[in-house]
């Protein structure tokens, strides 16, 4: 099992779509990474045909080129700590787990605000109540 920025890549996959399961890495970025390697490793590679050397090359490269998994999420956090220790308005949509890029929140937005929460039933199961 080839082990890439500290990620076990699936075995029967080939290489430029597996690369996309590392943090940090899509598609896009995959096949760019295989591309500068100048043909040390074909894209239609299944990762379980690997060798050692160029899992060790990959691992070199990636690192030394790209930011990913661990550091890559750690810049992101500290980017979004720094919105909220400004007091930015991004910031305080961050805190409030509410979209930062100006979508609209009245009728969308619900993977961000999570489920539905019901306020209030309304005046006829008010008046039932009493």
């Amino acid at each position: 099992m080839a082990r890439v920025a500290g990620v076990d890549l699936p075995k029967d996959r080939r290489i430029d779509v597996a690369l996309a399961c590392v943090y940090g890495i899509g598609r896009t970025l995959a096949k760019e990474i295989l591309e500068r390697l100048e043909g040390q490793i074909a894209p239609a590679t299944r990762v379980k045909d690997l060798t050692e050397n160029q899992v060790g090359l990959l691992n070199s490269f990636i690192a030394k080129e790209y930011k990913v998994e661990g550091e890559l999420r750690r810049e992101v956090q500290q980017n979004i700590h720094r919105y909220h220790e400004i007091g930015s308005y991004r910031g305080l949509r961050h805190r409030r787990n509410l979209p930062c890029r100006g979508q609209r929140t009245k009728t969308n937005a619900r993977t961000r605000r999570g489920r539905r929460k019901t306020v209030g039933a309304g005046r006829a199961a008010a008046e039932k109540a009493a």
